[in-house]
C-alpha cells in the first residue's frame, strides 16, 4: 500500500509558510551557525560579544538568535531543537528571517570506530529514517550532501590539520529503537554514525535553495554488542570551543 512518503507534493506554497509567521529582518546575518547543545552556545556568548537580534518561539519557549562577529564578518548563532521536525522548523524560520547559508554541527553515535572515532565526521549522504525530509524532496532511501558544501568542510579540516572522515550518516527518529538488527543493517549499508537531524536538514536546505555545511563529533558508540554512553551527556561542552571555532572557520569559506 502506498504511504504518504511516496506521494511527494512539489507545490512550493503551503497552508502555513515560514514567511507567514516570521518577518524578514533587515541586516540579518547571511551566514548562520546552529548546534544542538545549549551549553556550548551559552558558554560561547558568555565569553564573546553577542547581541540578541531575534527569537524562535514555540510552546517549549523562546530561543534567542544571536549576532556575533568573526574575522570582521557578521554571523548568526542559534540553538536547534533536537529531532528532525523541530530542527527543520527552526531552520525554516531562520531562512525566512534572511539567512542564506547555514552551518550545522552536533553530536552523533559512532557506528564504525575504525573510521570515525576521534575524528570530525562530515556527512557525504544520509539514510532517511525520519519523516520530515519526505515533505521536502521526493522519497528515496538516502539523500546526498551537496558536493560544494562537503568540499568546504574538508578544506576547513585540512587547513587546520583537524582529523576528519567523510561518510554516510544514519538519521533516525527513533533514538530508543536503534535495535541491534537495525544497527547491523545500517552498518552493512556503510553508515559510520547515527543522529537525528542530518537528512532532514539537508532536504529542507535543498528545498529552500540554501547551502548547508554539516559536521558531527562522536559522543556515544554503538559499534559493539553493548552500547557505550561515553561522554554523551557532556553535550559537547568539553570541546565546545573547538567545535565553535571549526564552525566559524567554515563560515569564512562561503563565497
Amino acid at each position: 500500500m502506498a504511504t504518504i512518503f511516496e506521494r511527494f507534493c512539489e507545490e512550493p506554497n503551503a497552508m502555513i509558510n515560514p514567511c507567514d509567521v516570521m518577518e524578514k529582518k533587515a541586516g540579518f546575518p547571511k551566514v548562520c551557525i546552529t548546534t544542538f547543545s545549549e551549553g556550548v552556545i551559552q558558554e560561547f556568548v558568555r565569553r564573546n560579544p553577542a547581541n540578541v537580534i531575534a527569537s524562535l518561539y514555540t510552546a517549549n519557549g523562546a530561543l534567542p538568535v544571536y549576532e556575533i562577529e568573526y574575522a570582521g564578518k557578521k554571523v548568526g548563532l542559534f540553538l536547534s531543537r533536537v529531532g528532525a521536525p523541530a530542527c527543520v522548523a527552526g531552520l525554516e524560520e531562520i531562512i525566512a528571517m534572511g539567512a542564506e547559508k547555514i552551518i550545522q554541527f552536533g553530536c552523533c553515535g559512532i557506528l564504525n570506530q575504525a573510521a570515525a572515532d576521534n575524528r570530525i565526521i562530515i556527512p557525504s549522504s544520509a539514510v532517511r529514517d525520519e519523516g520530515t525530509s519526505y515533505h521536502y524532496i521526493p522519497g528515496s532511501e538516502e539523500i546526498h550532501a551537496d558536493s560544494a558544501s562537503v568540499e568546504m568542510a574538508v578544506r576547513c579540516m585540512e587547513s587546520h590539520k583537524i582529523p576528519y572522515t567523510v561518510g554516510k550518516i544514519w538519521t533516525t527518529d527513533g533514538i530508543y529503537r536503534e535495535t541491534q538488527e537495525a544497527v547491523a543493517e545500517r552498518k552493512k549499508q556503510g553508515c559510520i554514525a547515527v543522529e537525528m537531524e542530518c537528512s532532514a536538514s539537508m532536504a529542507a536546505a535543498r528545498f529552500r535553495n540554501v547551502p548547508i555545511i554539516q559536521f558531527f563529533y562522536g559522543a556515544d558508540s554503538l559499534d559493539s554488542d553493548k552500547w557505550e554512553p561515553r561522554d554523551l551527556t557532556d553535550y559537547g561542552m568539553s570541546a565546545g570551543d573547538k567545535y565553535m571555532t571549526i564552525a566559524l572557520e567554515c563560515s569564512l569559506l562561503f563565497p
